[in-house]
């Protein structure tokens, strides 16, 4: 089975629907999959449902979605970098169901082992406990939490094999491992490509059994959110 795709947008192609449930890996604008995203505005697919940390920022990341319009509900644990999302949501032009962060990335891991829910003390006596079960163990109260299974993942690797088994750089590994896994149909795009029995399998974070389409792209921009340095002599 070839999975390995000439371009982002073949990659997509008969994949993406309008109103499908997507999740995206990344973590602000670390690890995310630039040019899949890229590829999912130009489809022009519209009512989508976005799994994700976060949106991006304005005119970069996701926001590109948020700016065309294309997405009707975010699952998201921060919203802070982005002026277009908060107008949005705030206008009730965009739905949002707010998840904490552990929580979110616990939904998606439990959505790719096949675990159909799970219990959690995190939100419990707050609205992110509203409408759902709770349950007492050894004296304290949980909420039980649904997993995350979304039609298509899309994923940003550091280095594939023509498998599908991928290695993450550093701290890009973020959410994207758990996206990966938990997609009915996952997308990976990364920056290297290398032949079968060319990875160290102990160096393999996410094996191929998860990955159903790569694309290369060698040259992301990796455009940094938000810049700190100290200043010289300090």
């Amino acid at each position: 089975m070839n999975k390995i795709y000439p371009s982002a947008e073949a990659a997509l192609d008969g994949i993406i629907a309008d109103g499908q449930t997507l999740a995206v890996g990344g973590f602000g604008l670390c690890g995310i999959p630039e040019a899949l995203i890229d590829a999912l505005q130009a489809s022009g697919k519209r009512n989508l449902t976005v799994i994700s940390n976060n949106a991006g920022v304005d005119g970069f990341g996701l926001g590109k979605l948020l700016a065309t319009r294309q997405v009707r509900k975010m699952v998201s644990s921060y919203v802070g970098e982005n002026k277009e999302f908060e107008r949005q949501y705030l206008s009730g032009e965009l739905e949002l169901e707010f998840t904490p962060q552990g929580t979110l990335a616990e939904k998606l891991r439990a959505g790719g082992a096949g675990i159909p829910a799970f219990f959690t003390r995190t939100g419990v006596g707050t609205v992110i406990a509203e409408g759902k079960e709770t349950r007492e163990f050894d004296g304290h109260v949980y909420v039980m939490e649904r997993a995350l299974v979304p039609d298509v993942s899309l994923v940003k690797a550091h280095k594939a094999d023509c498998s599908g088994n991928l290695v993450f750089r550093r701290t890009a590994r973020n959410f994207n491992p758990n996206v990966a896994a938990a997609g009915r149909i996952t997308v990976v795009e990364v920056e290297e490509i290398v032949e079968n029995g060319a990875l160290d399998p102990d160096q393999v974070h996410l094996p191929g059994i998860f990955v159903h389409r790569i694309v290369l792209n060698a040259r992301p921009e990796k455009r940094i959110e938000m810049r700190t340095v100290r200043k010289a002599g300090d």
